[in-house]
């Protein structure tokens, strides 16, 4: 089968090869055959090393498809039942699973030190265990989400990583007071997820954050109510919020010095949540006095922050609804043939989410 195959991890263009087997079907496996796959930054950021992945491997975590094979012991899913791919499975008997904090089970890690591609010359991995930028992927039963007909699979594939990261930041984690003032650094795909949902708890104002002037004119389509470039950020503050800073600042870049940057603008008693992910060696610096004396909230969000399952329904639901709009958050189609230019319109800014068509 076909699939796109980072050989070393540093080099900046995926392979497209034919000769790649979805390896490890067994008891409490299914085989799922992929028809949509979003380009997330966290593909980049694990092909560049900035987060860990053994290689070579098969990118892409955010995929959706059908059941082409069911192993023993799995009840809940047929042959040909849709399903959106959960990078983050929860196992339910763990301490973190056991206190409700289920995005924090550590399963779905497990998974991705064990290879679960082959090719003639040796084992390939598939990114945080699954590698959705192939024709088929073999995951854990628990992997494979169920999703209803009338969900299209490029929707699904969204749904299942940068919408559910961004809605549930501002939904779960930090959970914005209606009224209240808000700037999110960083307007990808993650980030205009945050802005919608912000606009959903009802913040008064909503600033988005970004160098890339088509980022920032995407952010208003979606719900800020302005936008500005990394420079006018001080302006916009004060237009805002005066002198105090904003009541919730969302870093979804995952550097430190916009993390910074994030809590020098969050007020007195605020609260900066942090989305993006970033690199081990890259540490933010804050001092014991201004940690202690302005008593702001740092929360950081992993995927979300909530149960994974519950946030998926709910995103369903409010796109049913008509509440949230994931069909343009994705500017760019491309086939897998195509991986490539991908991955330069993520580099370059011009996509918020490019589909990956299988």
């Amino acid at each position: 089968m076909r699939a796109a195959v980072l050989h070393e991890t540093g080099q900046s263009k995926l392979e497209v090869l034919d000769d790649v087997e979805a390896v490890g079907f067994g008891p409490g496996k299914v085989r799922v055959r992929i028809r949509a796959t979003g380009l997330c930054h966290s593909d980049i950021s694990a092909m560049t090393g900035v987060l860990p992945q053994p290689a070579p491997f098969i990118p892409g975590h955010e995929g959706a498809g059908e059941i082409a094979e069911v192993g023993d012991g799995v009840a809940h899913l047929r042959t040909g039942d849709r399903v959106l791919v959960c990078w983050l499975p929860s196992c339910g008997s763990c301490p973190s699973c056991k206190r409700g904090q289920t995005q924090l089970c550590l399963a779905g890690f497990r998974n991705a030190g064990t290879p679960n591609f082959q090719r003639p010359g040796g084992d390939v991995f598939g990114f945080a265990g699954t590698g959705t930028f192939a024709e088929e992927v073999v995951i854990d039963a628990s992997c494979a989400v169920p999703i209803p007909d009338d969900l299209p699979f490029d929707i699904a594939a969204l749904i299942g990583c940068g919408v559910t990261t961004g809605l549930g930041a501002a939904i779960n984690t930090a959970d914005v007071a209606a009224g209240s003032s808000v700037a999110v650094i960083g307007c990808g795909g993650v980030g205009i997820a945050a802005i919608q949902g912000a606009r959903l708890k009802g913040a008064a104002q909503i600033v988005a954050v970004d160098p890339i002037a088509s980022r920032r004119e995407a952010a208003l389509r979606f719900g800020a109510t302005e936008a500005v470039s990394p420079d006018g950020l001080g302006d916009a503050r004060k237009r805002v919020a005066g002198s105090e800073g904003f009541d919730y600042v969302f870093e979804v870049v995952g550097k430190s010095a916009t993390a910074r940057t994030a809590y020098e603008n969050t007020r007195r008693g605020g609260t900066l949540c942090v989305v993006g992910a970033g690199a081990m060696d890259d540490f933010l610096q804050l001092n014991m006095f201004e940690l202690f004396f302005d008593e702001k909230r740092i929360l950081p969000s992993l995927y979300g922050g909530g149960d994974v399952l519950a946030s998926y329904e709910r995103a369903i639901a409010l796109w049913r609804a008509g509440r949230i709009d994931l069909e343009n958050m994705i500017t760019h189609r491309v086939p897998l043939a195509e991986i490539n230019d991908a991955l330069e319109q993520m580099r370059t800014g011009a996509a918020l989410r490019t589909c990956i068509e299988i």
